[in-house]
């Protein structure tokens, strides 16, 4: 959707907030003396007293010994870029150096509302056999098999099912991507049925589609079709604790149709004149051309990295993965602004397209897979540019494009569609739901919360982040509760000063935020999108905050109630806020890929596919990192 005509004019806002901004070391000793039991068992007496004068001089001392800025302080990951070099203690206090080199070690505290409860730890471990969750998860499994029933009645070997009228429809080239991407899913459900069918239809036909297939979308491809192979590969020849026979065919299939796909889709990359890929294939020639208006989406060249560098790894051919790689080290080299990029670039001339800067469609995956490359190459020293370009982005969107709600302060991320000197647009699609999840990830690179903070590989700068992922989890739950339904419109504004419509809210007059959240009619359309629940997945298994599972577990409740169809197959809505909604006919592929895989796992043992083990692509297929898994 088009934000070109905003009716007002937004003047630059210096977003300030307490949780943004880097706290003195002095103000950090205050405040914990402040909040802490030993002050008030303390303080009342005169040993006390004098303990803590004590402690403020030796405080004082250290402070006037050490000169350099507070921000010199930097986590355990050192920077490659010459921006962002380790910073050199300098100075007085000489003999304390190495003691402020290391990060801050942060005790891991409790929420205000769960002090007190020392069993809350322990709690949130037996929540993963939890008879409770335990059902629930089954819950999950079973919609999966009444998904595929469906297509399998309907659809089978088509793209993608159409749930109501009862028929296939081709949408992504025909190569039976719903097949494909389900099946990986299908595997960790130990959905055996299901793995034996679709791995039985990929051996038996997916071979011949690629070499009669004309033009396909590379990105798309890229993540659903090889994506999926790639994962059904590895966790068929590798992760054999998954408790599934892995009925169908031998491994090698998935990984040598893999190939074949691959080898075609390169033509993508070997047409360009540039490092940045067309975005046509035709895979029976093979051949690639740019799309019609002659641009490529930002986020469709940048997010093909992952399943490309595995396919090299697996099949010890360096080439896939030196063509992708090749897109993001070009990006390296591009103006930015603040780390933020366009949502479109030229593959002709290898420049950025426009000035529209978001999160949404045609910019997500660019952020999501420069910091997923960086964790997949094992946090590599050749590749900490990534990381580098990630961290300076994720500092460009507190700065540039947070802003709070009105009248209750729901945090959000708008848009810039005209750039950084043009208005702010108050605009937040539901794919900027993965957001959430993607800083949790790069916060703790995937341990849980309180381990980082045990270990102190955790710094401000990813406390900052986390503490967004938090705030904008919420606001992300808060756009399927707000409506009738209690799913969320593809795109919802937000009430600020400088915009407000009235008479557009969700249609639950009972939510908080009834009055936050403007949805308007063309954007009221909901299409089973998984983002929101893979943020929950992903900071409950960082955070181990119950809260995420409950808010997944609604959203699910909410799916069953308004999207099934009891002849097999779910189906996307057109309007969130209508009680009855009206079915718009169709299943996508991401459904089963994505939506129902993530709950799955948020409701399940958080030991299987663990985040510091295995990264997953735009499109949830688990990928391992290197070097922490065995081949088969």
């Amino acid at each position: 959707m088009s934000s070109k005509s905003l009716p007002y004019s937004k003047k630059d806002v210096h977003y300030d907030n307490a949780k943004f901004r880097h706290r003195s070391f002095v103000k950090m000793i205050s405040q914990s003396l402040h909040t802490s039991n030993v002050k008030h068992h303390c303080m009342s007496c005169s040993t006390g007293k004098f303990l803590f004068l004590i402690m403020i001089f030796g405080v004082a001392y250290l402070m006037l010994t050490h000169t350099s800025p507070a921000n010199s302080v930097t986590g355990g990951f050192v920077k490659g870029s010459k921006n962002n070099s380790v910073e050199h203690i300098t100075g007085g206090g000489i003999r304390f150096g190495n003691f402020l080199r290391k990060p801050p070690r942060l005790p891991p505290q409790l929420p205000p509302d769960e002090k007190g409860n020392g069993n809350l730890v322990h709690e949130r471990r037996k929540l993963n056999s939890d008879p409770k969750w335990i059902a629930r998860q089954q819950d999950v499994k079973k919609a999966f098999i009444h998904a595929w029933s469906g297509y399998k009645k309907y659809a089978m070997g088509y793209d993608e099912l159409m749930p109501v009228s009862k028929h296939g429809v081709d949408g992504l080239g025909g190569l039976g991507a719903t097949v494909v991407d389900a099946l990986d899913t299908a595997m960790i459900m130990s959905a055996d049925e299901v793995v034996s069918e679709a791995g039985l239809w990929i051996e038996a036909h997916l071979s011949n589609r690629i070499n009669q297939t004309g033009q396909v979308n590379l990105f798309e491809t890229t993540i659903r079709v090889l994506g999926g192979l790639l994962s059904a590969y590895h966790l068929s020849s590798v992760e054999k604790g998954m408790d599934s026979t892995h009925k169908g065919p031998k491994p090698v299939v998935y990984l040598e149709t893999a190939k074949i796909l691959a080898d075609r889709l390169l033509s993508g990359f070997t047409s360009s004149p540039t490092a940045i890929p067309f975005g046509d294939v035709v895979l029976r020639d093979p051949s690639a051309h740019p799309a019609p208006d002659g641009r490529s989406s930002t986020s469709e060249v940048s997010s093909l990295q992952l399943e490309f560098n595995y396919l090299s790894s697996v099949s010890g051919d360096p080439k896939y993965s030196v063509e992708a790689m090749k897109v993001l080290e070009h990006m390296k080299t591009l103006p930015k602004v603040e780390g933020l990029v366009p949502i479109f670039i030229n593959p002709s001339t290898g420049e950025f397209s426009g000035e529209n800067i978001r999160l949404g469609s045609r910019g997500d995956s660019y952020y999501e897979y420069l910091l997923k490359v960086w964790l997949q190459k094992n946090q590599e020293s050749n590749v900490t540019y990534l990381y580098d370009m990630y961290e300076e982005a994720m500092k460009g969107v507190r700065h540039l494009l947070v802003r709070k709600s009105i009248p209750n302060g729901l945090v959000f991320v708008g848009e810039l569609p005209y750039g950084s000197e043009g208005s702010f647009s108050p605009k937040m699609d539901h794919l900027v739901c993965f957001l959430p999840g993607t800083l949790a990830l790069g916060a703790t690179k995937g341990i849980t919360k309180k381990k980082a903070m045990t270990d102190s590989v955790i710094n401000f700068e990813d406390l900052k982040n986390l503490k967004l992922a938090e705030d904008l989890a919420k606001t992300c739950f808060e756009m399927y509760s707000v409506t009738s339904t209690g799913l969320a419109p593809e795109i919802a504004y937000f009430h600020t000063e400088e915009f407000s419509e009235g008479g557009l809210d969700g249609g639950n007059k009972s939510s908080e935020y009834v009055n936050d959240i403007i949805i308007k009619p063309a954007d009221r359309h909901n299409l089973l999108r998984p983002e929101t629940v893979e943020s929950l997945f992903v900071l409950y298994r960082i955070t181990e905050d119950p809260k995420y599972r409950e808010w997944g577990w609604q959203i699910f409740e909410a799916f069953e109630k308004y999207t099934r169809i009891d002849t097999g197959g779910y189906s996307s809505l057109d309007d969130v806020t209508a009680i009855p909604p009206h079915k718009r006919d169709k299943m996508e592929t991401f459904f089963l890929g994505e939506t129902l895989k993530y709950l799955y796992l948020l409701f399940g043992d958080s030991s299987v596919l663990p985040l510091d083990k295995f990264v997953f692509n735009t499109e949830a297929h688990p990928i391992p990192v290197e070097g922490t898994t065995k081949r088969g």
